[in-house]
């Protein structure tokens, strides 16, 4: 996608998606309460599922591309794009993802969260903590008059801060609006051989995703589901993600109850 396919949106759009925001935030929050040790991911897929519809929004998620469910649910090593199952239980100590998607009135919202389930070791617990906080560092970036390097820029530059994370590279944030995946693409590191010199303008808006590995930055893909990726050296994971408006002032988190 090139520059000229950046849609920015009016206060009256950004309202709209700001209501998709906040249904996404109250069953992202439904969701993560439910995931308990014995629980299975079809089962937080169906709690996901009631969340959004009993307040008026559509699962974005559900057959786009062909994607079969209401929520990506990753476990442990995996990354993104889990496929909910009921073969798959929830233990105690899992690191359990979850990724959902919103549509309300034609507009799409796009947020994620990691939880730890029971206690969990120190370092999965700092994992979990150094994305959080690696997300809160781009959108801080968010800054009318900049450009998408510098959210980029700002995520690398913590994640480098807190020691030796794997920031993944082939899976990045993006556009969101009339289209669930809009322009610009937004990467959670500099590349200085691609910089991404998309200009940060009023009325834009972007899913910010970083995605950080206990070990390297390199995936692979599940055989045989053709969505799950998951840690090439069989390290944890785990992934946070909000929808930013820029604005003239402050940016917008719009996926937050």
């Amino acid at each position: 996608m090139t520059d000229r396919q950046v849609v920015l949106k009016s206060p009256r759009e950004i309202a709209l998606m700001r209501e998709a925001g906040r249904i996404a935030a109250l069953a992202l929050r439904e969701t993560a309460k439910a995931a308990e040790p014995g629980v299975t991911t079809a089962e937080l897929d169906r709690v996901a599922e009631a969340a959004i519809r009993s307040r008026g929004g559509i699962p974005s998620f559900k057959g786009l591309y062909g994607f079969p469910a209401s929520i990506c649910c990753s476990l442990n090593d995996e990354i993104v794009h889990g496929i909910p199952s009921t073969k798959r239980t929830i233990r105690a100590g899992d690191l359990v993802k979850i990724d959902i998607g919103v549509k309300r009135e034609g507009y799409h919202s796009d947020t994620a969260l990691t939880v730890g389930v029971g206690a969990i070791p120190p370092e999965a617990q700092r994992l979990i903590e150094v994305t959080e906080q690696a997300l809160w560092a781009g959108i801080r970036a968010c800054c009318a008059g900049g450009r998408v390097r510098d959210i980029s820029a700002a995520i690398e530059r913590y994640v480098r801060s807190q020691g030796n994370y794997g920031i993944v590279r082939q899976y990045v944030g993006h556009g969101i609006g009339r289209q669930f995946h809009e322009a610009p693409q937004v990467p959670n590191y500099l590349d200085p051989r691609h910089p991404v010199n998309t200009p940060l303008k009023p009325g834009l808006v972007i899913a910010i995703e970083p995605m950080l590995n206990a070990g390297s930055w390199e995936t692979k893909q599940r055989p045989g589901d053709s969505w799950t990726v998951y840690t090439a050296d069989g390290s944890l994971s785990a992934h946070f993600e909000h929808t930013v408006a820029i604005t003239a002032g402050e940016p917008e988190v719009l996926t937050l109850p």
